[in-house]
């Protein structure tokens, strides 16, 4: 059953809509167990004549999988309570300037509060003056050929759910969209097109046209296809298009490898970079500057005029060099759950301000939830596995996600409470804020190498659990790890990663992840994960 949400004026849908939804009429909500998800066909310039046939689509897709779809035209349905009602919100060719200035302001805190998203060919066509909707779908519309087929390529060194029923290349008609600028770095690329399959204009480049990816917290999914009527009656389509939503609705995940997977290589391909405030000491031109960085407006994504971030080759291997010129974070472009990561670090030479005199620091970011800069204006909310001269392996909860470390209380000289992982001790929550005695948990034992040689350094992470290993040494643990966002607490099991630059010289290699089933043996053992 298609369910109608909002206000339909006369002649504000075309007559082949109308006569899909017939009586505009009123529905009540769905139970809060049921996935409910927002489908938004609004338009503003060009409408396709598809939008009927697709919003039949969706319907069957909701009756399948028991999903509760609520079809709506009515920009002012866009406002933070309503949409907290929804999973995931769909953009079914939708064009133009659609929602006003409150409705964007409501959309982008439900992406900041880990909405998920789904934009179906025309959405690229959207909102085309708003950056932050540009950034989050990954590309802005420019042209198109004629309607033709064309030959398709899958990345299949991805697992994703929308692409594992396609072969490696295929074939389809579609109207082939080309893109004003390449399509955004920050994306994971599903399918691109073959340029020299089809006649007309092209980009004359790498062509995306379908990918997915995290943005500011969310789930964003975004395909090119499905311009005529025909896609929502091709399985194949329909299929990418369920899997998406299946994905942007949390119900699935990409999977990762059993193998290790190396996530180090020349061009940094499974990472975006984020830069914070430029110090007033750095010299750069160009970017507004701060004397306190914490608070200092952020370069962004992907903008690294200092080279902050490089790879370097140093005896035959490659090696991640990190200047710290600019506070920063190195973050991974796919999210990862229940897996063991392993790097290796030793420390550089130079310090910069504002930390010329003190510790050398860095650190490794993990269940990283939420926009860049919610910590400082440079890192994510995160766990956090230190990495600073005499200190590595500590657990600090970074903004609003934390947990559980089982540790020892004790007391500076000033009266300060101060706590250290003992894995028989029973687990204290920990987070910066108030009601919580600290939000860092300091190593069990010191087990670093002398600064210039190389140490390895370990996560496992299982659930809400996770350990931290210095040099194969059991030296932090955590678990019940949770975020509390948007006024509810939830559990933390996955995340992105993030390699901080924090005014420190460091390097790293050997940076790999896999995925596990459980924690080893001796560890769950020593901390009584039994």
């Amino acid at each position: 059953m298609i369910l109608w949400l909002g206000m339909v004026f006369p002649g504000f849908m075309d007559k082949s809509t109308a006569e899909v939804f017939g009586t505009e009429k009123e529905v009540s909500l769905p139970d809060a167990d049921k996935v409910k998800i927002l489908v938004f066909t609004k338009t503003n310039g060009y409408r396709h004549k598809s939008i009927p046939r697709g919003i039949e689509a969706l319907d069957e897709l909701g009756s399948k999988n028991k999903w509760e779809f609520y079809f709506t035209e009515d920009s002012t349905h866009f406002t933070t309570e309503n949409l907290k009602k929804y999973n995931t919100i769909v953009f079914l060719n939708t064009s133009g300037d659609i929602l006003g200035d409150p409705g964007k302001a409501a959309f982008k805190n439900y992406i900041h509060c880990g909405g998920g998203f789904v934009g179906i060919h025309a959405a690229s066509n959207t909102e085309e003056k708003w950056d932050f909707y540009t950034e989050m779908v990954g590309a802005k519309f420019r042209n198109h050929p004629r309607i033709q087929p064309a030959k398709l390529n899958v990345n299949k060194q991805i697992s994703h759910p929308a692409i594992a029923h396609l072969g490696a290349a295929f074939e389809r008609t579609d109207e082939w969209y080309n893109f004003i600028e390449p399509v955004r770095r920050h994306v994971n690329v599903l399918i691109d097109i073959d340029e020299s399959s089809y006649e007309g204009d092209r980009m004359g480049q790498y062509h995306p046209v379908s990918w997915y990816h995290y943005y500011e917290g969310g789930r964003i999914f975004y395909t090119a296809m499905g311009h005529t009527e025909a896609s929502y009656s091709d399985p194949l389509f329909m299929e990418h298009v369920e899997e998406g939503i299946r994905w942007a609705v949390n119900q699935s995940q990409v999977t990762a490898n059993n193998d290790w997977v190396t996530l180090l290589d020349d061009d940094l391909t499974h990472w975006d970079i984020w830069l914070g405030a430029v110090h007033s000491s750095v010299e750069l031109e160009g970017y507004e500057k701060s004397e306190d960085v914490k608070t200092g407006k952020p370069v962004g994504l992907n903008d690294d005029p200092k080279k902050v971030f490089s790879v370097i080759e140093e005896e035959g291997e490659k090696v991640l060099k990190i200047t710290g010129e600019i506070y920063g974070g190195l973050t991974s472009k796919e999210e990862y759950g229940n897996y063991h990561f392993k790097i290796q670090f030793k420390w550089g030479e130079k310090k910069w301000e504002p930390r010329l005199k003190d510790k050398r620091d860095s650190g490794l970011l993990y269940h990283c939830k939420g926009p860049h800069g919610a910590f400082w204006n440079v890192w994510k909310a995160c766990l956090e596995f230190q990495v600073q001269e005499g200190d590595c392996g500590d657990f600090i909860a970074l903004g609003d996600v934390y947990g559980d470390v089982p540790s020892d209380r004790k007391v500076y000289d000033n009266g300060k409470p101060y706590f250290v992982f003992n894995p028989e001790a029973k687990p204290v929550p920990l987070k910066w804020d108030k009601g919580y005695e600290s939000g860092q948990a300091t190593k069990s034992v010191m087990n670093e190498k002398p600064n210039g040689e190389w140490n390895t350094l370990e996560i496992f992470t299982i659930g809400d659990r996770s350990i931290h290993l210095v040099n194969g040494t059991l030296v932090n643990a955590v678990q019940n790890a949770r975020y509390d966002i948007d006024g509810a607490t939830i559990p933390v099991t996955r995340g992105q990663l993030q390699i901080q630059s924090e005014a420190a010289e460091v390097y790293y290699k050997d940076i790999r992840i896999r995925s596990i089933a459980d924690f080893p043996k001796t560890y769950k053992k020593a901390l009584g994960w039994e």
